[in-house]
């Protein structure tokens, strides 16, 4: 398993040098794992109350990255997933500690229970006042089996209830009742789309087929409560959130904070789908989602994945998580919703225009362009794993996404006003649903078509190999590619070539289109035996070798389908 550390056992400890040296506001507390303020002589000497969380190290950017004004005064991590030693946390209580004493919020692990719990009574020995705080707040285990429930996500949100009671000056029962009444209403579940694969090991914690999920796992990489096949997004937040309102009692008109989580492996995209799907969910259920955060804020190493915690808030509660901290992994911006999305609408742009009812279902155009749209739905994955070999993967999904749109909209095309008029509307739908290249190539060649179409008189089959070869030019000029270049150009170029040759020498029209689709097959296949010049292919070299090109591929796909709908 490649990962960028250098030997396992120094990854926690160069981990923390890392982040020491690129966050002003946290060192390291010498020879141990442990992230202190930077400025704890000053905190002890204003005499407030310290918080010190921790555990074991995997978790980031928890435990350190929420060390801070208005967070942690230290963060203790242990080796990756284990609790960290008795030493080590009575060595940040010692550190940290003023007359005012010292908040252990701790995660219900049985490790960090019993280390955490026996420095504490250390400290008090030693006359420091001590208050310990444990966190349960995933609803995915019965609280009575076993050592109970664990502490997952939820934890962030009570460091920053904690953090914000301790900056204010508060007396430690105080911050203590706080932390206390927000580690018991928080509720947490989490899903896991892969596991976890430890530093110094070979092999994730457990195994997931694919199209396989984990409800319920731990943060620790330890498998969860129930597998079951994927679902959608909004489903699976569904799921979530069924266990996790239900077991807090959230009634209808509950106000609360909403953590997104991502697990580790998570992209930022699909923990965006989590949150609107969340949000969407919880206003279903008549609850009041006053603050949400989307991001990692407490991880698995590189599992997959995202929990969702609520805490239910009352303004006090909101003014604690709204108070300004320095910790690094806290959220800048606010957190409040949008009370209702609205999205704002853009200037009028080149809606379909319908003439005299659009275009009819026989109209040899309207056949062609629907055969090439299907041919390409058809063919998504084919382009799929085809471009993945040789670029980045996306040429299906962009190409059958213009298709979809296409068969969504081709009836209502301006069919009475002619072809150019429909082959402007078809590049119009192109334009606006593909981005990346293929979007902009494939609309400027309807475009170049369009303007060559006469619009004065009947349009014959010599005309259309005019209005194909435009179409072509245009896709050269704006792509800037040539025959050779290992582009869509090596099918399309030939292919109109050969269309117009063929119908200048007196060959049936469609014959001659057959020959064309033969020509952009053989242009097609030829580019597997040279390097690109242009286009994602370019950066591979010669890795590009024995692949055909993707877009050329594609030409020859619809380029087919269109020949076959007009010879029927």
């Amino acid at each position: 398993m490649n990962k960028l550390i250098n030997e396992p056992r120094d990854v926690v400890g160069e981990a923390l040098d890392g982040l020491t040296g690129a966050v002003a506001t946290t060192s390291r507390l010498a020879g141990w794992t442990t992230a202190v303020r930077s400025d704890v002589a000053e905190l002890r000497a204003a005499g407030k109350v310290a918080v010190v969380s921790g555990g074991g190290a995997g978790h980031e950017p928890a435990h350190a990255g929420y060390v801070g004004a208005g967070m942690l005064t230290a963060a203790v991590a242990g080796e990756v997933f284990t609790s960290p030693s008795v030493d080590a946390v009575l060595a940040a209580i010692r550190t940290v500690a003023s007359p005012a004493g010292v908040l252990l919020i701790v995660k219900n692990y049985t490790g960090d229970r019993l280390n955490f719990g026996l420095a504490a009574e250390l400290a008090r020995a030693e006359g420091t006042p001590v208050e310990v705080v444990v966190v349960a707040d995933d609803v995915a285990l019965v609280a009575a089996v076993g050592a109970g429930r664990r502490g997952i996500a939820g934890t962030v949100l009570v460091h920053k209830v904690a953090g914000a009671a301790a900056e204010a000056g508060l007396p430690l029962p105080e911050v203590a009742a706080r932390a206390r009444a927000a580690a018991d209403a928080v509720r947490t579940m989490g899903v896991a789309l892969s596991a976890c694969t430890v530093p110094g090991t070979a092999r994730p914690s457990f195994q997931l087929t694919d199209g396989e999920i984990e409800w319920g796992l731990g943060i620790h990489g330890e498998a969860g409560v129930e597998r079951t096949v994927s679902r959608p997004a909004d489903a699976i937040a569904r799921g979530l959130l069924d266990r996790v309102v239900a077991d807090g009692a959230f009634a209808p008109g509950t106000r609360l904070a909403l953590l997104v989580n991502g697990l580790g492996a998570t992209p930022p995209i699909e923990l965006d789908v989590m949150a609107r799907a969340a949000l969407a969910d919880l206003r279903g259920r008549g609850l009041v989602v006053e603050r949400i955060w989307v991001g990692s804020f407490l991880t698995a190493l590189d599992m997959a994945g995202c929990s969702l915690s609520l805490l239910p808030v009352d303004d006090d509660v909101l003014a604690a998580l709204d108070s300004p901290t320095t910790a690094p992994a806290w959220p800048r911006h606010g957190g409040a919703p949008a009370s209702e999305p609205r999205p704002i609408e853009p200037p009028a742009g080149d809606a379909v225009p319908v003439i005299g009812g659009g275009l009819d279902a026989g109209d040899p155009l309207r056949r062609g362009l629907e055969a090439a749209a299907a041919r390409l739905l058809q063919a998504e994955q084919e382009l799929t794993d085809l471009d993945r070999e040789v670029g980045d993967g996306d040429l299906g999904t962009s190409l059958s996404r213009g298709a979809r749109a296409l068969l969504e909209e081709v009836a209502d095309y301006p069919g009475q006003a002619g072809p150019a008029a429909v082959l402007r509307a078809a590049s119009a739908t192109v334009r606006r649903s593909v981005g990346g290249t293929s979007g902009p190539l494939y609309a400027v060649m309807l475009m170049r078509a369009a303007a060559a179409v006469p619009e004065d008189r009947p349009v014959g089959a010599a005309e259309w190999a005019a209005a194909f070869s435009a179409a072509v030019d245009g896709v050269q000029e704006i792509g800037g590619a040539a025959p050779g270049d290992r582009t869509m150009v090596d099918a399309l170029r030939p292919a109109a070539d050969a269309l117009a040759a063929d119908l200048a020498s007196g060959l049936d029209p469609w014959k001659a289109l057959q020959c064309a689709v033969t020509a952009a097959r053989e242009g097609t296949q030829a580019t597997a035996d040279v390097q690109a010049k242009l286009g994602r292919s370019s950066y591979l070299g010669a890795r590009a070798v024995g692949h055909p090109d993707p877009g050329a591929h594609a030409v020859t796909l619809w380029l087919a389908a269109v020949a076959d709908a007009l010879g029927a």
